[in-house]
């Protein structure tokens, strides 16, 4: 074999090893470049999120009765509790859990709407029993009763998106208003409390409220 032939061999060999570098060059940008497009992806998500309302939303919870259940009791898991063991008054149905950071930010206001008299009734959402009873007792018992919803079906079928939520519910049992995350002063005095006034005013007078009413003051 000449030495021509041997040198172009090599030359070829080089150039061969030049180019896989290359690939591999190329495919490690790419390998770098995917998490930062699906990060720029998220931001840009975020962004478009930013300055919508998400506390409370209009779903297929509303004008309907609270669906029908039978779950244990959260103090007594012996004691089974249904439909009929709801407030026949006005009241709040607060979805809540031990895991849940944003209900333990949201549990003090709980136990001042208790202080003023609000009932509420809790829905202890896929939660360890004995997590959630430490939690109530660290923190206090803001609810006439909580139920024990362990596989979450009953919190799915009044249409829960995630842990914290709460239903204002009429005297007769029906979902007027559906709060998307933590209750606070602000939307608290702005859109919770008139809508639980003019269901208590119904409830008092023994009438059905008003829909335009409910329409215009729980949206």
């Amino acid at each position: 074999m000449s030495l021509s032939n041997n040198s172009s061999d090599q030359q070829a060999k080089q150039e061969k090893g030049n180019s896989t570098k290359t690939m591999n060059k190329k495919q490690l940008k790419l390998w770098f470049l995917i998490p930062l497009i699906v990060f720029l992806a998220l931001i840009v998500m975020l962004y478009l999120r930013l300055g919508k309302p998400t506390d409370i939303v209009t779903n297929t919870a509303l004008e309907r009765p609270v669906p029908a259940f039978e779950l244990p009791l959260l103090s007594d898991t012996s004691r089974i509790m249904t439909n009929d063991n709801l407030p026949d008054k006005p009241f709040l149905m607060n979805i809540w859990g031990s895991w849940c950071p944003t209900c333990v930010i949201e549990h003090p206001f709980l136990m001042q709407l208790e202080e003023r008299g609000v009932n509420l009734v809790g829905v202890n959402y896929k939660d360890d029993i004995g997590d959630a009873l430490g939690y109530l007792n660290r923190g206090g018992d803001p609810f006439s009763m909580s139920i024990q919803d362990l596989s979450g079906q009953f919190a799915l079928d009044l249409g829960l998106t995630g842990a914290p939520e709460t239903f204002v519910v009429d005297g007769d049992g029906v979902i007027r208003q559906h709060i998307i995350g933590e209750i606070n002063e602000v939307n608290w005095q702005s859109r919770i409390a008139p809508c639980l006034m003019v269901l208590n005013d119904a409830n008092s007078n023994k009438v059905s409220p008003e829909l335009s009413q409910i329409a215009e003051v729980c949206k």
